[in-house]
């Protein structure tokens, strides 16, 4: 795929992409109130692995080129743990509710610069170093030491950004070998492939109406991986990425509107030093590379 630099249309993509990953993680919370979170991440996956084989037989060389690899066990890992990190922050959907969820999830990026060094052997200087302790700061405003700080409840979403900082750093060290279709198939057919293996074992029967929320949950995960990708087409990623964190404003907003959810004054306050410092290191990382 050729790539332009489409500025504008970048990030307008990117800010439909994020708004309707937020519209997602609604009908998640919703489904996951009501049913087993590993059934539906399972029928989630099932319309995300049609998605990405349909994407991989437009491209040259159809389903066989993009499965090619010389990393399966490396790409499997990737799958699963991608697949595992949507349940856990399912569950944290439930347990926390989205707005708490998703402003500790946002240090995921600082989690990624501070493992670059040991995982993938990259230069992470002093300056980095800095914005990721001010970021755990931000971290643990939200989750208040010496209150919540050690109950389970609450460290369940910063599981999840652990979890998917580590998918991020494996996706990384899989692009030294492997294409990003690649990457993107294996991602789908072996997250889909490992859900319903387990999945199946947790079915449950779905009301008629909860069956039109599961397909809204389907369409708008597919639609908002097409705009993402279409996004990074368009544009160049380090002028784009700073808009992903209007992925928080949209939370909000579903959180407090349709879910009932209060946004204390801690996880307004830890919410932006995190965002502050994750664009600072995605600054310093545009400038080193």
């Amino acid at each position: 795929m050729t790539q332009t630099n489409n500025v504008r249309l970048g990030v307008a993509l990117m800010i439909a992409a994020v708004m309707i990953f937020a519209v997602q993680d609604g009908f998640s919370r919703y489904l996951a109130e009501k049913y087993n979170v590993i059934m539906i991440v399972m029928i989630r996956y099932w319309f995300f692995a049609a998605f990405v084989i349909a994407l991989a037989k437009r491209q040259v060389g159809g389903v066989r080129a993009a499965a090619q690899t010389s990393q399966p066990i490396l790409q499997g890992a990737r799958g699963l743990l991608l697949a595992a990190e949507i349940c856990v922050s399912v569950v944290a959907y439930v347990l926390l509710g989205l707005v708490e969820t998703h402003a500790v999830f946002a240090c995921y990026p600082l989690l990624v610069a501070a493992l670059s060094g040991p995982v993938l052997g990259e230069h992470v200087g002093w300056r980095r170093w800095v914005a990721i302790g001010v970021g755990f700061i931000g971290v643990l405003i939200i989750l208040r030491p010496g209150y919540g700080v050690f109950d389970p409840k609450a460290l369940v979403s910063f599981l999840a950004a652990g979890m998917f900082a580590l998918y991020a750093l494996l996706t990384r060290f899989a692009a030294r070998n492997d294409s990003t279709a690649t990457s993107f198939f294996w991602t789908g057919v072996s997250g889909a492939i490992a859900m319903t293996l387990v999945g199946v074992w947790f079915w449950q029967p779905l009301d008629p109406t909860d069956w039109i929320f599961m397909l809204a949950l389907c369409i708008s995960g597919v639609a908002g991986h097409w705009l993402m990708i279409r996004c990074y087409e368009v544009a160049e990623v380090s002028a784009v990425q700073p808009f992903a964190y209007l992925h928080l404003i949209f939370i909000a907003g579903i959180g407090v509107l349709i879910f009932g959810e209060t946004i204390s004054l801690n996880v307004m306050l830890g919410a932006g030093v995190i965002v502050l410092a994750g664009l600072f290191t995605f600054w310093r990382e545009s400038l080193h590379r």
